[in-house]
């Protein structure tokens, strides 16, 4: 298939999005297409990441100083101490900031290599290379990178733009369907805050989407990256309208906090468990009606998405959850900041709810 470009123009940077099938031979070339150039580079990967794949881009980058650092993709290690590691081996190999470091793997294997690149003497050139569907139309754009902590996920990170992101789609082909359905969470969330005719689309293709026919899994990652580069570039630290991509998310990384992000949940899940969640409370704050509310929850059912979050939890759960979502990086008062639906296409943000009102909602969600 052809390449396909997007370029994203935020004030700090500009760089380009390239997404294709089986494009990874072509990465010194697209790496010298952007102006990166480098002496050597730190290649920090995804121990899931099969070899072929791995190989690829290291034979693309013979030509140069290559090192490789291994990660255990797992939320759990997004941590300190993996930003340390990684740390070291660029002061061990006196790397500078005209050098660069690729990051392979999915949003976690993003994440912490972009943090640790934004650190690094202030600023390493950052290549992403994202291998999951979720990390394709979502965390590899934007900028937001960090770590987790006991009180809460990504409370420590930077916004630091990647130099380049490569798209390649042959990934996705060696995801187990757990993993499909992940990035499926985000696809969805990015129909629903700025878009119905793409969730009419969802709609009429998602089984497509989750067995990765073709065009129709190009398709969705460009029209979410598309969604993404939009909102970005408006608003690059999260002041005002990129807000709206925490849809979902408030209760979605309090679900996961609650579990300690084992692998009961794993992100995408969690985010669906929360979109099902903040539309049900947009429901019954009266910003949004039945009928949209169940298109949303017929898609979910038919799709055989995670939706139910009695699965996964119980009233004695309450206090676990809530004390997560006190902790969020988006509050600044005592209340709990939400994004709501007004109709699909159409969020709300800078609502504010007392916890009390919360409680009360999770109650009767956990007992009906």
């Amino acid at each position: 298939m052809n390449l396909i470009k997007l370029q994203v123009k935020t004030r700090n940077k500009k760089y380009p999005i390239i997404i294709g099938n089986n494009i990874l031979d072509k990465l010194q070339k697209l790496m010298k297409k952007s102006l990166i150039d480098f002496n050597q580079c730190l290649v920090v990967v995804d121990k899931n990441v099969p070899n072929n794949l791995k190989n690829k881009i290291l034979i693309s980058l013979s030509k140069k100083q290559v090192s490789v650092h291994y990660f255990n993709a797992h939320e759990k290690n997004k941590n300190q101490k993996n930003i340390n590691t990684i740390l070291s081996i660029l002061l061990k190999k006196n790397f500078n900031r005209n050098d660069c470091l690729i990051s392979v793997g999915g949003g976690i294997t993003g994440d912490v290599s972009g943090f640790a690149a934004s650190i690094f003497k202030r600023g390493l050139k950052f290549v992403n290379i994202p291998t999951t569907l979720l990390s394709q139309v979502d965390s590899s754009i934007g900028g937001k990178t960090g770590i987790n902590t006991a009180y809460g996920k990504n409370l420590i990170g930077a916004f630091y733009q990647p130099s380049l992101v490569i798209s390649d789609t042959n990934f996705l082909k060696s995801l187990p369907k757990r993993e499909l359905v992940c990035g499926y969470g985000e696809i969805l969330k990015h129909a629903l805050i700025a878009d119905s005719k793409f969730f009419t689309f969802l709609k009429k293709n998602g089984s497509h989407i989750l067995n990765l026919k073709s065009p129709f899994v190009e398709s969705v990652i460009f029209k979410s990256c598309s969604i993404k580069k939009k909102v970005v570039e408006a608003d690059e630290n999260e002041i005002n309208i990129r807000k709206i991509l925490n849809f979902g998310h408030t209760f979605a990384h309090a679900f996961e906090a609650s579990l300690r992000y084992s692998k009961k949940l794993n992100h995408g899940e969690a985010v669906l468990l929360g979109i099902k969640t903040a539309a049900k409370f947009s429901l019954l704050n009266n910003t949004f009606n039945i009928k949209e509310f169940k298109s949303i929850e017929n898609h979910l059912n038919d799709l055989n998405l995670p939706r139910d979050i009695k699965a996964y939890f119980s009233v004695k759960n309450i206090n676990k959850i809530l004390s997560f979502m006190k902790k969020d990086k988006k509050n600044n008062t005592k209340k709990i900041n939400l994004v709501l639906l007004k109709k699909i296409g159409f969020p709300i943000y800078n609502l504010q709810f007392d916890i009390k009102k919360i409680t009360l909602f999770l109650k009767r969600e956990l007992t009906k």
